[in-house]
């Protein structure tokens, strides 16, 4: 058992309680969080538009829709009790550090939350250096356009794998079921967030990416420039970028007139589900600006 469940009195009892809560209802608390998330981030890129979309919007909300509802089900079918699962079974086991060490679970949260979202920045690198994992990432990229959509825009074998990678860190961290499903609320939020096409005034997005990855920040890492696309790699937390020399402030071009995607597929073969699924197994040729610097 976690060292910090050697505490007594009404703060371990309000713990276990917040625990059990999170196991029994971790897919209806992420479900409501998602779709409130979606909808706000949807309405303020309606609202606030920072770029003018160039391919049928339609077409593409399907086609990403339709992604995230395969990768869901494939993940359920997986992983049946998710990171969260793992996490208390971790902590019923002893199993990973916070499990074995004595630490207030305020610690073990805040450090499980943010150790997790470094070990999402780095396999986000990985996916680019790595030659097989990039033919799965290069669907997320092969989007033309760039908004809220384009978050959920995973290949379903890209899914499985980064799932597997996070539950390691999981049990190898030993992090309590509450931060977990923190930290799941907070990194899909923030994805939807600074892949939205809302336009934020030039201070605010200045003061918010010291502390948060924004849309302008990332929206380069979606540029069609080989140099701009290995760069802002961060979801959530913009300070791995910063701290490994992987950060650009601004596209080359300017965010109006920069080029999305990848440069061979400037057409409308993204918005199509089965073309996108099958992106992966293509054998075509990538332009050197495409491919990522280890290959």
């Amino acid at each position: 058992m976690p060292r910090w469940n050697s505490l007594r009195g009404p703060v371990t009892s309000q713990l276990n309680l917040m625990q059990e809560l999170v196991a029994t209802q971790e897919s209806t608390i992420r479900l409501i969080a998602f779709a409130g998330l979606f909808g706000l981030f949807a309405l303020t890129e309606i609202l606030r538009p920072r770029r003018k979309l160039r391919v049928s919007k339609a077409n593409r909300w399907f086609t990403n829709l339709a992604i995230v509802v395969l990768d869901s089900l494939l993940v359920r079918l997986l992983f049946p009790s998710a990171a969260v699962g793992l996490a208390l079974w971790g902590q019923s086991e002893g199993i990973g550090l916070f499990n074995s060490i004595e630490v207030p679970i305020w610690l073990a949260i805040m450090a499980s939350i943010i150790v997790l979202d470094f070990a999402v920045w780095l396999s986000h690198v990985l996916s680019h250096k790595i030659p097989l994992f990039w033919r799965f990432h290069r669907m997320h990229h092969s989007d033309r356009d760039f908004d809220v959509t384009t978050a959920i825009r995973f290949h379903p074998i890209e899914i499985i794998v980064s799932m597997g990678w996070k539950v390691a860190w999981v049990l190898l961290l030993g992090a309590p079921a509450v931060a977990v499903i923190l930290f799941e609320i907070l990194l899909n939020g923030t994805a939807m967030f600074n892949h939205s096409n809302t336009k934020l005034p030039l201070w605010l997005d200045r003061i918010l990416r010291l502390v948060v990855v924004t849309p302008d920040m990332h929206r380069v890492h979606h540029s069609v420039k080989m140099h701009e696309t290995d760069s802002n790699y961060g979801f959530n937390l913009p300070w791995w970028d910063r701290l490994f020399g992987t950060y650009i402030e601004q596209p080359a071009d300017g965010h109006d007139n920069m080029q999305i995607g990848l440069s061979e597929w400037q057409d409308e073969r993204p918005t199509r589900l089965g073309w996108s699924l099958s992106v992966p197994f293509l054998n075509q040729p990538e332009p050197a600006q495409n491919k990522p610097s280890g290959k």
